[in-house]
């Protein structure tokens, strides 16, 4: 009996110490998944490459024409995450120089870091390069061939792909009584801070300055609190 009850309690002890490996092992898996989607988010979701074919066909004739300032392959497809309004991870796409394209990225993965909320991303394209669409969408986007607003023959940074404007609604353009986009004018009190908004010295405003770069809300004649330029030679 004593013998019988022994071998029972040896059984037992193997059959609790293969459950708690298998639970053990189990954790470990998980583990693993996480990071393989911690580093696979580090890897892909903020990249720099020269425009994919399918981007390149998008644009030509909307955003790019024959006429503008810059080559197709002189420009760069940027991918980044982002906070949104929602409190959630999304996803967003630019086109830059691609003299500045590392750059960019660098920004929007600080900014991601410091949970910067930034409504959408998205290339100008899906409102068939027209700025006052994008704008009125609170769209943050870059590169677009297009005149600065009010200066007819005048070429916007933006066409070289040199500029990007960050949650138009929240940071509008003001130059006297005109504000584009119209629903900016819920922002014209700067001391008011609100969700998106660009304040000096705040995280937005460091990770572009701290890089060289120029923001609008510091100009002088007009405000475009959405605006940061940094312009570079070309070759």
């Amino acid at each position: 009996m004593g013998k019988r009850m022994g071998m029972i309690l040896i059984l037992l002890v193997i059959l609790m110490g293969a459950g708690c490996m298998k639970e053990k092992k189990a954790d470990i898996w998980e583990n693993e998944t996480v990071k393989k989607e911690i580093k696979g988010e580090e890897k892909v979701q903020f990249t720099f490459q020269p425009l994919p074919k399918a981007i390149a066909d998008k644009v030509e004739g909307v955003s790019w024409k024959k006429d503008s300032p810059v080559k197709l392959e002189d420009l760069s497809y940027v991918k980044v995450l982002h906070w949104g309004f929602d409190g959630k991870i999304h996803e967003g796409e630019l086109i830059v120089h691609k003299h500045l394209a590392q750059e960019v990225a660098e920004i929007f993965q600080i900014l991601y870091g410091s949970k910067f909320p930034i409504e959408k991303i998205r290339l100008i394209d899906v409102y068939d390069a027209n700025d006052d669409l994008s704008m009125a969408d609170n769209n943050t986007s870059a590169f677009c061939f297009r005149e600065v607003a009010g200066r007819k023959g005048v070429l916007s940074t933006h066409s070289y792909g040199m500029a990007i404007d960050i949650n138009p609604v929240q940071n509008p353009y003001v130059r006297g009584e005109k504000v584009s986009p119209e629903a900016g004018r819920d922002y014209l009190d700067r001391t008011n801070v609100r969700k998106g908004m660009i304040i000096k010295d705040d995280a937005c405003y460091k990770a572009f300055k701290d890089r060289g770069w120029t923001w609008g809300g510091e100009w002088k004649t007009v405000k475009d609190y959405q605006h940061f330029e940094k312009i570079i030679p070309l070759e």
